[in-house]
């Protein structure tokens, strides 16, 4: 049975899904190092105008969650792991809402494959700055097992919780192609909102932005097929109503990224993308051309 809910990465997507657990009634705790948790603690968190008090304990504070949620930028992976090492008992079971394809493997390689449910986050439209967070649409989680065709009964217990607690969650039977789907959407709105330097809505009507986001998705799709992870053009479609549904004023993490001049999440998109067709041949001209005019984005910070 889930009582407890750590999360790790109170960003965008660790703030959302944390403060809807809770009005859950869900036991939710914020896990960090001293000196992140000192700053939790002093500044407060503010979603859609209302202040938020999550509890944050450290690794000195301790003690094995249920289930416990990575919700860093691939980047800091390495360090939320550490820091979350203590929060892992026997029976602990990790989700991860970061972006890409790979984090279930690093926690998979540090953790146990055993303890990793695969997942991935989509449809919010939250907006995130210093201690503050937006959205209008809370988004939903699609959650699965690595093999697949495997419905267990810890993928129905987690998905049974969020549920219960006011999260949108679905179990499917084969998320390793729903992961690619995911990282298609992201290859495409991601990337293209950041060079457009735009919003949701710069993508949400017809032209060359929203051409562009089409042909950049079109390229995963081709290389998700030689992987083994046919995606349809119903299903490609799908994903491109999806962002027809967020708040045009929203932006997609990328976008954020280049306004606060951080380094963007773009090797986990197009340059994954780049890498994969190379081992199979394909080519991806509209990646590299995002890819080269992310990096020179970039460059100027």
């Amino acid at each position: 049975m889930i009582k407890t809910v750590g999360i790790i990465g109170l960003g965008a997507l660790g703030m959302l899904f944390g403060d809807r657990l809770m009005q859950g009634n869900a036991h939710v705790i914020v896990i960090a190092d001293a000196d992140r948790a000192a700053r939790i603690r002093a500044n407060g968190t503010v979603i859609n105008g209302r202040h938020v008090d999550f509890e944050v304990r450290t690794p000195d504070e301790a003690e094995p969650v249920d289930l416990l949620i990575f919700a860093t930028k691939f980047g800091g992976l390495e360090s939320a792991m550490e820091t979350a090492a203590p929060f892992v008992g026997p029976d602990t079971i990790l989700l991860s809402v970061l972006n890409g394809i790979s984090s279930e493997q690093v926690l998979g390689s540090r953790f146990g494959s055993e303890k990793v449910l695969l997942c991935t986050a989509q449809g919010m439209d939250a907006v995130h700055e210093g201690n503050m967070l937006c959205y209008a649409n809370p988004g939903s989680l699609t959650i699965g097992e690595p093999e697949p065709d495997h419905m267990s009964e810890r993928l129905m217990a987690v998905t049974a919780f969020l549920q219960d607690a006011g999260v949108t969650a679905t179990a499917v039977p084969d998320m390793a192609r729903r992961q690619w789907g995911k990282l298609m959407l992201n290859v495409g709105i991601n990337q293209v909102v950041m060079v457009y330097e735009g919003n949701y809505g710069t993508v949400r009507v017809p032209g060359e932005a929203r051409d562009m986001m089409i042909a950049a998705m079109r390229e995963v799709q081709a290389v998700a097929a030689k992987e083994g992870y046919p995606i349809t053009d119903e299903e490609l479609y799908g994903w491109v109503a999806l962002t027809d549904s967020l708040s045009p004023e929203g932006k997609p993490s990328m976008r954020q990224d280049s306004e606060a001049h951080r380094k963007s999440e773009v090797e986990l998109f197009a340059g994954t993308i780049i890498r994969e067709a190379e081992r199979f041949n394909v080519d991806v001209p509209i990646n590299r051309a995002l890819y080269r005019r992310i990096l020179e984005m970039e460059s100027r910070y």
